[in-house]
């Protein structure tokens, strides 16, 4: 991954993609620096100061390079980052160093404990064996490790039943260096309606199991249940630790987030777009009246069509799902996307473009001069969620940090 700016592009044998990018780059991901610290100063300053930001960049940041954003979620303020599995934690420290707190969201399994005790990652727990395998491996490198409880509040996915925090949480004060540091639940049903009851019988039975805790001795230290939509929406939720993910890559949780800050009138809220998603055209050429493009015939030339053929598909991470729906940018104007989308190549109409010409830069997401194709409206096409548009472009492409 760059973290350098983009740079000029080279011109070389007609190429005019960044300077610097590792030698066969065919597409690449921009990653606007400025934009990600903007976002996540605006959650910071939603907190108060007795709550914490945990800046989440699991899956590679979104699919935006956890080594561009982890270290830049730092700097614009963030107290913690959060992470999936511990193979992201690890990779993680050796990025951010010692002193960052990083806790585990996802599943790690007993036999990782004692790696994760010696890296200092926070892990999330819900079993005793995991507890218990924590103790070993605190054992072992004589160190604490602090660990999390989640609880299930009516996501019915991860965690562990409210009647059974308890046990738990004593179990892990029991054991000689492990510290019971923090409880987190997760929102089911808050993003997507602006009818937050359920979200709020969820926060209810969080703090019953609080309660509990409390009552027979085992308060956590540190609270954590809000997500970028709840952040943004309900300040009761942010307690401890608030965590925030979708959110400081620019986009909002939904539509439905959008129209309850706008109601709620946060008009200082602002996001700001933070990826672009770029390749190089391989190749133009012409297809006549008749002809067809593509896996399954599934597009017909009906006039004298000029196509250019992209270096990129669904390996890539552009969906097939697009095919025949989406648009690409040539040159700023708009070339829909023909026929099938393939492995690692697309084809899009470059007909009422001209000039346009093999290694001239196209734009599967992001603005180009007066246009811009938005991770919204790919999601749209894809009849997916933008979550899945960003996180499924493949960690194998440069990220590069641009202005």
């Amino acid at each position: 991954m760059k973290t350098a700016g983009q740079g000029a592009p080279s011109a070389k044998h007609g190429c005019f993609r960044p300077a610097g990018l590792p030698a066969g780059t065919v597409s690449w991901v921009e990653v606007n620096l400025p934009s990600f610290m903007h976002n996540v100063r605006a959650f910071r300053q939603r907190l108060g100061p007795a709550s914490q930001l945990a800046a989440v960049v699991k899956s590679n940041a979104y699919g935006h390079g956890v080594a561009l954003c982890g270290p830049a979620a730092l700097k614009a303020g963030a107290d913690w980052l959060a992470v999936g599995g511990l193979a992201e934690a690890i990779e993680l420290r050796a990025i951010v160093g010692p002193d960052v707190p990083i806790l585990t969201l996802n599943h790690v399994p007993p036999i990782d404990m004692e790696d994760a005790v010696a890296h200092d990652i926070r892990v999330t727990v819900y079993s005793a064996d995991a507890v218990a395998a924590l103790a070993r491996g605190a054992a072992r490198a004589q160190r604490t490790a602090r660990v999390h409880i989640k609880v299930e509040t009516g996501t019915h996915r991860q965690g562990l039943a409210p009647a059974e925090v308890v046990a738990l949480a004593q179990q892990i004060a029991a054991s000689p260096g492990l510290e019971f540091e923090g409880l987190s639940t997760h929102f089911a049903d808050i993003e997507d309606t602006t009818d937050h009851r359920f979200a709020e019988a969820q926060r209810r039975t969080f703090d019953d199991t609080v309660a509990q805790l409390t009552s027979a001795g085992v308060a956590p230290k540190l609270r954590h249940i809000a997500c970028s939509a709840a952040t943004i929406l309900f300040p009761e939720t942010h307690v401890e630790i608030a965590r925030a993910g979708i959110g400081i890559y620019g986009l909002w949780p939904s539509r439905e987030t959008l129209v309850s800050s706008r109601e709620r009138e946060l008009p200082d809220f602002t996001l700001q777009p933070v990826m672009s998603w770029r390749c190089l055209i391989a190749q133009v050429k012409d297809v006549p009246v008749g002809a067809y493009v593509g896996y399954g015939r599934t597009w017909r030339a009906s006039r004298p069509t000029r196509l250019a053929v992209l270096p990129v598909g669904y390996y890539e991470g552009y969906s097939r799902a697009l095919s025949g729906r989406a648009h690409a940018l040539v040159a700023g104007q708009r070339a829909p996307v023909l026929g099938r989308i393939c492995m690692n190549m697309s084809m899009v109409d470059v007909t009422d473009i001209p000039n346009v010409q093999a290694g001239d830069i196209a734009t599967l997401m992001g603005r180009m001069g007066e246009e811009e194709v938005r991770i919204e409206d790919l999601a749209g096409w894809a009849g997916t969620i933008h979550y899945e548009i960003v996180a499924r472009v493949h960690p194998s492409l440069p990220r590069i940090a641009v202005e």
